[in-house]
C-alpha cells in the first residue's frame, strides 16, 4: 500500500513545474515574491512544494525554507500570529546568528505578543487580560473589551481592567506600527546569514475562511522588501470563496472580489494540470512497480522510464521502454504495466486525473487482495480492478450487478452487454446507452464467464456504506457541493450545479448517491431534496443512468404531484424519453392520480 500524503518522489512528471518554481524563488530580482501553486484537491501541490524545497536546500545551503501547515494551527491559536511566530522560530534556529540578530528577534517576538493582546480578550473574557491575552489591536475598542470583560468576571473592577489595558496600550513596543515591525524584520534578514527565506504554506484550502484570511494577511505583512518568498499551495477556488464570504454583506460589488484579491496578492501563479490518460498510466505503473520490486531494482527502472520519457515525452510509450529493461521477462512487473494500462483511460476521466484519488483506488485494491489472501483465497487483480471501477464511478450499476450475482443471473445479462446485444438487455437496460459503461464492458478481461461471487464478497462494505462514510472520501469542494444540494435553498442548489464541471465523475456519482440516501432517509420525499437529486443528476451526462436507476427504485405512492415537474424537466435535459416514460408508467399504475400530470409534462 502507499502512504496518502506528500512525497519527494516524482511520478507525476513535475520536473518542469519544480524548475519554474525554483527559478522564480532563486531570482533575486523577483524578490520579495508571492507564488501560488494552484491545483485541485489531491493534485500533488504538497508534493511539488516538498520537492522544490529539497532542491532549493541542496542548491543553496544558506537558504532557509520552512513549511507552515495552517490546518494544524486551526482552533489552537490565532493563525496570523502563528505564522509570524513560525517564521521567527525558523530564523532563530540558525546557530550563526549575531547578537544583534538575536536582539532583533527578541523584540519581534514581543511585538507579536502585543499584536495578539486584545482579540481573544474579547473572545474569552477578562482572565486573558490578566494573564496575557491573544488578539489583534485594530479589531476591537477599549470600551467593548471593558464591557465584555466586566460581564464575564465577577469581582474584577472595571477601573482595574482599564488600567491594565491602558498600560499595554502605552507600552513602547505596542505603539510601534506595522511599518516599525517591517523595518525590524528587514534588519533581521540583513543581519542574518540567510541568502533567502522561503515559506511554503500548505493545506490552506482545508482551513476555515477566517484562518485563510488571517494567514494571507500575515503573509502581506512580510511582502515589502528583502529576499523572501511565500509559496501558497491551495485550490484557488477555496481562497476566492473565503474572500467572497468575508465581503458578502458589502453592497454594490459588481466584480469577483475573490478573484481580484488573489490576483493582487499572488504575483506568480503556477497551475498544476490534471493528468491525462498517458500520465495516469505512468503514475499507476510507478506505484505498482514500487510495491512489487526491491528498492534498488525499482530505482533502476524509474530512471530508465524517465530517461526514455525525456527523449520525447509526446512519443513516450511505457511498453516500448519496458522492452529495453531487464524486467521485460518478469511476469509480475509486466502485469503491473497491464493493470496500469487497463485502469488509465477510465480512471483519467472518472477521477479527473487526480493522483490522490488514483492512489486511494490502488490502496483499496491492494487491501482487498490482502483480505482475500488472509482468507485463503486468491483474486485476479485485473478482474478486481475492473469491478472496482464500477464501485467508484457507477455505484448503482455496481450494486445492481452485486444483487444479480447473488441470484446467479448476472452472467447471461453481462454476456449480452459485452457482446453488444444491447436491445436484449433486461435488468441492465438502463445503462445500455451509457458510453462510459460501454467502454468499461470492452476493457479486458471480460467478466461474463467469471465467477464474481468472491469479488463482490470483498467489496461488500460499499454495499452497506452510509452517508457519513461516503462524505469522508469527498474533496472539500465536493463536500461543499453536497452540503449546498441538501441545504433546501434554491440559490445554494443553483450554486452547486454551477460547480458541476469542477469535480470528477467519481465524486459527482458519490454526491448523487449521498443526496439520494439523504432523501430516502426521510419519512416522505421532500420537494427540495428531490429537486436537488434531479438537478444534479441532469447536470452531468455520466449521471443520467445513475439517476434513472434511483428513480426506478421509487414507488409511485411516494411521488407527490409537486414532484412531477422535476421529473419532466430531467427528461428534457437528459433526453431519456423512453426511460422516463417507462418509469412514469410504472408510477401511474401504482398511483393513477399522477397520469394527467405526466401526460401534460412528458415528451413523447
Amino acid at each position: 500500500m502507499w502512504k496518502d500524503s506528500e512525497t519527494e518522489l516524482d511520478f507525476l512528471d513535475f520536473d518542469y513545474l519544480i524548475d519554474v518554481l525554483r527559478d522564480t524563488i532563486s531570482d533575486d530580482k523577483l524578490l520579495p515574491a508571492s507564488i501560488g501553486v494552484y491545483g485541485d484537491w489531491g493534485s500533488g501541490k504538497s508534493s511539488l512544494m516538498y520537492m522544490c524545497k529539497r532542491r532549493l536546500e541542496e542548491a543553496d545551503k544558506e537558504a532557509k525554507c520552512l513549511v507552515f501547515n495552517g490546518w494544524l494551527f486551526e482552533g489552537y491559536d490565532d493563525a496570523k500570529s502563528a505564522i509570524m511566530g513560525s517564521i521567527l522560530d525558523a530564523i532563530e534556529e540558525e546557530r550563526t546568528l549575531t547578537e544583534k540578530a538575536k536582539a532583533i528577534i527578541k523584540g519581534l517576538y514581543t511585538s507579536i505578543d502585543k499584536f495578539k493582546l486584545l482579540r481573544n480578550g474579547l473572545k474569552y473574557g477578562t482572565d486573558f487580560f490578566l494573564t496575557g491575552g491573544l488578539g489583534t489591536l485594530a479589531d476591537i475598542t477599549l470600551k467593548t473589551v471593558v464591557q465584555k470583560g466586566s460581564n464575564k468576571a465577577e469581582g474584577i473592577k472595571v477601573d482595574d481592567i482599564k488600567t491594565r489595558i491602558t498600560d499595554e496600550l502605552n507600552n513602547k513596543v505596542l505603539r510601534n506600527d506595522i511599518k516599525k515591525f517591517q523595518k525590524k524584520f528587514s534588519e533581521l534578514l540583513d543581519e542574518s546569514n540567510i541568502s533567502r527565506l522561503v515559506i511554503f504554506i500548505d493545506e490552506l484550502d482545508r482551513c476555515s475562511p477566517d484562518t485563510i484570511l488571517d494567514t494571507l494577511e500575515a503573509m502581506r505583512l512580510f511582502l515589502f522588501s528583502g529576499k523572501i518568498a511565500f509559496v501558497i499551495g491551495a485550490d484557488e477556488r477555496h481562497i476566492a470563496y473565503a474572500v467572497r464570504k468575508k465581503f458578502v454583506e458589502i453592497e454594490g460589488i459588481q466584480i469577483d472580489i475573490g478573484k481580484e484579491y488573489l490576483e493582487k496578492l499572488i504575483q506568480y501563479p503556477i497551475r498544476i494540470p490534471r493528468l491525462n490518460a498517458d500520465e495516469v498510466e505512468f503514475y499507476i505503473t510507478c506505484l505498482l512497480l514500487q510495491e512489487e520490486l526491491l528498492p534498488d531494482k525499482f530505482d533502476e527502472i524509474v530512471r530508465l522510464l524517465n530517461r526514455e520519457k525525456h527523449k520525447d515525452f509526446l512519443k513516450f510509450s511505457i511498453d516500448q521502454a519496458m522492452q529495453k529493461s531487464t524486467l521485460k521477462n518478469n511476469s509480475k512487473a509486466m502485469e503491473c504495466v497491464i493493470v496500469a494500462k487497463q485502469l488509465a483511460s477510465v480512471l483519467a476521466r472518472g477521477l479527473n486525473g487526480n493522483p490522490r484519488q488514483c492512489k486511494r483506488f490502488l490502496n483499496s485494491l491492494d487491501m482487498r487482495l490482502k483480505m482475500a489472501k488472509y482468507k485463503g483465497k486468491q483474486l485476479d487483480r485485473k478482474v478486481l480492478a475492473k469491478i472496482m471501477m464500477l464501485e467508484y464511478i457507477m455505484p448503482s450499476l455496481f450494486k445492481k450487478m452485486a444483487e444479480m450475482s447473488s441470484k446467479g443471473t448476472l452472467g447471461l445479462e453481462l454476456a449480452t452487454f459485452e457482446e453488444n446485444n444491447l436491445d436484449e438487455l433486461n435488468k441492465l437496460k438502463i445503462w445500455k446507452d451509457d458510453i462510459w459503461v460501454q467502454t468499461w464492458c470492452n476493457i479486458e478481461p471480460k467478466l461474463a464467464n467469471e465467477d464474481l461471487t468472491l469479488y463482490f464478497y470483498f467489496t461488500r462494505t460499499s454495499l452497506d456504506e452510509k452517508v457519513n462514510l461516503m462524505s469522508s472520501k469527498l474533496s472539500p469542494l465536493a463536500q461543499k457541493i453536497c452540503d449546498e444540494l441538501l441545504s433546501k435553498s434554491n440559490l445554494a442548489i443553483k450554486n452547486a450545479i454551477s460547480s458541476a464541471d469542477s469535480v470528477s465523475e467519481t465524486e459527482a456519482a458519490k454526491i448523487l448517491e449521498m443526496v439520494y440516501n439523504s432523501m430516502m432517509s426521510d419519512t416522505k420525499l421532500e420537494d427540495s431534496k428531490f429537486k436537488a437529486l434531479l438537478s444534479w443528476g441532469s447536470s452531468i451526462e455520466s449521471l443520467f443512468s445513475e439517476t434513472l436507476s434511483y428513480l426506478h427504485n421509487l414507488n409511485g405512492n411516494q411521488i407527490g404531484m409537486g414532484l412531477v415537474p422535476y421529473v419532466c424537466n430531467f427528461q428534457k435535459k437528459s433526453k431519456k424519453i423512453a426511460d422516463i416514460k417507462e418509469i412514469s408508467d410504472k408510477w401511474i399504475r401504482e398511483k393513477p392520480v399522477l397520469e394527467k400530470a405526466f401526460q401534460k409534462g412528458l415528451l413523447r
